[in-house]
């Protein structure tokens, strides 16, 4: 086929351009998730050390949520608190992982997932680096109480949100790309979708490549 200037027209290469804006796109999506959940996470426990310390518990919603500062040396929800210095470690890794793990990412509930789940472990992992009484033993401020749970902060609460929403993805049988776990990764005889990701209408269409009409 030939163009109208009698250039050859390479469908791979017409179709890679589109799916490279839908990754971006994606991970574009995963990068906002994390940068504002994180700064959120940071700008509440700054407020919560200037507005709480030294000061008695400010009731939001009556007994139901409550204000009150805890200097946790443990995980999430004051768990594991002889464990700080390994939990530093444990939350570098997972760090990297969620990062590398990114790079793959095509669905846009993975990229929420993984922006939420990038933000809570480094919110906390930045109280343990940089707060008293030192790096790699720092106290993770908590602020939010509510009653009969241990009190927790908006890192948790992301970590929390992320885990709900890759149980979603794992119980769909959804991948990181998009696709799903009883598609073929080729198209088969038979296979109507041919393995494509579960992406938006028109990222599949643009995805698929110039119909003969487009070649003509």
């Amino acid at each position: 086929m030939q163009a109208a200037r009698g250039t050859a027209i390479d469908p791979e290469t017409t179709a890679a351009a589109p799916a490279g804006r839908s990754r971006a796109r994606v991970w574009a999506l995963f990068a906002t998730i994390a940068a504002t959940a994180y700064a959120v996470d940071l700008v509440t426990k700054v407020l919560a050390l200037d507005r709480l310390e030294g000061r008695p518990d400010v009731p939001v919603v009556g007994d139901l949520l409550t204000l009150t500062l805890v200097k946790n040396p443990g995980a999430a929800f004051s768990t594991g608190t002889q464990f700080t210095v390994a939990l530093s470690c444990i939350a570098i890794a997972a760090t990297v992982v969620v990062l590398v793990l990114s790079l793959r990412v095509r669905s846009r509930l993975w990229a929420v997932a993984l922006g939420l789940l990038l933000a809570g472990v480094t919110g906390n992992l930045t109280d343990r680096l940089f707060r008293d009484p030192g790096p790699m033993r720092g106290h993770v401020i908590d602020f939010l109480m509510l009653p009969n749970w241990p009190v927790f902060n908006v890192a948790d609460v992301c970590i929390n949100v992320a885990a709900g929403l890759i149980l979603v993805q794992a119980f769909r049988g959804v991948r990181l790309d998009g696709t799903r776990d009883h598609e073929p990764d080729d198209h088969e005889p038979g296979d109507q979708s041919g393995g494509r990701p579960d992406v938006e209408p028109d990222d599949a269409a643009t995805a698929s490549g110039p119909t003969a009409g487009d070649q003509r």
